[in-house]
């Protein structure tokens, strides 16, 4: 009989609170005041600003944002409970609350708790403008809006009438001081993506130096799934609440290869500030933009997957565009572009110790910090061929949890022969954005000379006229390739993609463009199947 199973960690979230509000009632004057509180209390707010109808379908992206939010604050007011869309938001709201664990703060402006509970606020004519939707449909709308009321009444919350909470202004003190304390510890991450990572966030406490008051730009660099944006993230839960204003951008190469300069500049304005509805600008001004409207404010940025020179140059081409205090992180697997830029503070990122890994893998397979009674040999198994890199961890972990033995067995049999895709994907993309020149020579790299003396494989390598030099500073560069000793050294599992490439590149081994294994070699030869 299978083991009963264990619910996974929840989700991360995005913003730290959702706010939900009836716009007539609220709007322009206690949400704008909590909002802008909370705003200077660090707190990172979602509040839909949408003129669309109260009333009308709710938009899907609200939906998004409940699910992406640690905490929501439900502000009932008289007429909340008169907006079809204002009821949808708190079904969805108590629904992460059950599924997801997610916080709910309601918060009764102007209205009696009992009144909430009893469903007094929901107006008889409810639901009577769904003309799209059957009698039923209907009434099973209504009278999921009624569980969702006769909830959320019960939730401890703030009442506005109390006699204690005289002047608007304190009430919201209280309310925020309250919310911040809640989601301020909350951290983000999956703790299981914390293991290990001790000795490394205090060096990268250490290269901040958040103790100064200059502006300081801190790389982090490293190979593809090695835990470059867990750290910046851990730090930027840790730190973000001593900064003015603060923000993680993500998937920095992407969105400026799709969306273009502007975008990148607009999202960084728009999440520091916290301005929904910034203004547009002619192209090439946004630099211009970002030090007027930061270079007053102590912030702290993270840009993630940097890959070309002219992305941080648009975001934080100079220190003195941000205020003293400030700090700017950027990841990026390429060392070389850091460097371009004068990012001279470089964190290495470096795959984990035997203990850690063994910890991190025991994480998402058995939802423990160690193996199962039955399970050590085979999970050194695993540790050993994932060799560190926390993805591979990750990924082969999630997928072996609560699996037998013979299906561990099996599938570590087969990872010698057939990498997993997940893995290799991810790694990939360390291959792909390499020149052709460079291709060539970690495809030769990985098939023949992992481990072998740099002196010797760089005369044949120029040989060959590959320009080894160059093409050993940009693997290097890249965190491809490293040299240890005199020898040159990759990651096991970026030498299985190299040969996972070549065998791709046709089923019958004489039409490879290389061959390692003697047998191979000894079967193309003899029957003459060369191309």
């Amino acid at each position: 009989m299978a083991s009963p199973s264990i619910e996974p960690p929840p989700p991360p979230w995005i913003y730290q609170v959702f706010l939900s509000f009836r716009g007539g009632d609220t709007r322009n004057n206690f949400v704008d005041h909590l909002y802008k509180e909370l705003t200077i209390k660090g707190v990172y707010a979602f509040r839909d600003d949408s003129k669309l109808e109260r009333g009308s379908s709710i938009a899907p992206a609200l939906f998004q944002a409940i699910e992406d939010s640690r905490a929501a604050i439900v502000v009932l007011s008289p007429n909340y409970a008169s907006s079809d869309w204002c009821l949808d938001e708190l079904v969805k709201i108590l629904e992460c609350r059950e599924s997801l664990g997610r916080m709910v703060v309601p918060v009764f402006h102007n209205v009696d708790p009992s009144d909430v509970e009893k469903e007094r606020l929901l107006k008889e004519e409810m639901g009577m403008e769904m003309e799209t939707e059957t009698e039923t449909e209907v009434e099973k709308k209504v009278k999921r809006w009624k569980e969702a009321l006769s909830e959320v009444a019960t939730i401890s919350g703030w009442d506005s009438r109390y006699s204690m909470y005289r002047e608007e202004a304190a009430f919201i003190e209280q309310i925020v001081r309250d919310i911040s304390d809640k989601v301020m510890c909350a951290p983000s991450s999956d703790a299981g993506e914390l293991v290990g990572m001790g000795s490394r966030l205090e060096e990268i406490d250490e290269l901040l130096q958040l103790d100064t008051n200059i502006v300081r730009m801190v790389g982090i660099w490293g190979l593809s799934g090695i835990g470059k944006t867990t750290a910046a993230r851990v730090m930027f839960d840790r730190h973000s609440r001593q900064f003015e204003a603060s923000c993680f951008l993500t998937n920095v190469a992407d969105k400026f290869r799709l969306h273009g300069e502007s975008a990148l500049q607009h999202e960084l304005l728009s999440k520091t500030l916290l301005e929904r509805d910034l203004r547009t600008w002619p192209l090439g001004k946004g630099c211009n933009l970002i030090k007027e409207r930061l270079s007053q404010r102590k912030v702290l940025l993270v840009f993630d997957d940097v890959d070309d020179l002219q992305q941080v140059e648009l975001l934080a081409n100079k220190l003195n565009w941000f205020g003293p205090g400030s700090r700017i992180i950027v990841i990026s697997q390429d060392k070389q572009l850091l460097e371009a830029h004068g990012v001279n503070v470089i964190y290495e990122a470096k795959c984990l110790e035997d203990d850690e890994a063994l910890q991190l893998f025991s994480h998402y397979a058995f939802h423990q910090n160690q193996p199962k009674k039955d399970y050590w040999e085979l999970s050194h198994g695993f540790v050993y061929y994932a060799s560190g890199l926390p993805l591979a961890l990750k990924v082969l972990g999630s997928f072996l949890y609560n699996k037998s033995t013979c299906q561990w067995q099996n599938e570590l049999n087969k990872l010698e022969k057939f990498p997993n895709r997940k893995i290799q994907d991810v790694l990939k993309m360390s291959y792909d954005g390499l020149e052709e020149l460079d291709k060539k020579v970690f495809l030769d790299l990985a098939c023949f000379f992992n481990g072998e003396n740099v002196d010797e494989v760089r005369d044949i390598l120029d040989a060959c006229g590959f320009f080894p030099e160059r093409a050993f500073g940009v693997l290097i560069d890249n965190a491809i390739v490293t040299i240890s000793n005199g020898k040159l050294y990759m990651h096991g599992l970026l030498q299985q993609l190299g040969r996972e490439i070549v065998r791709e590149e046709a089923e019958e081994n004489g039409k490879r463009s290389r061959l390692w294994k003697p047998d191979d070699v000894y079967y193309v030869l003899a029957k003459g199947t060369v191309r």
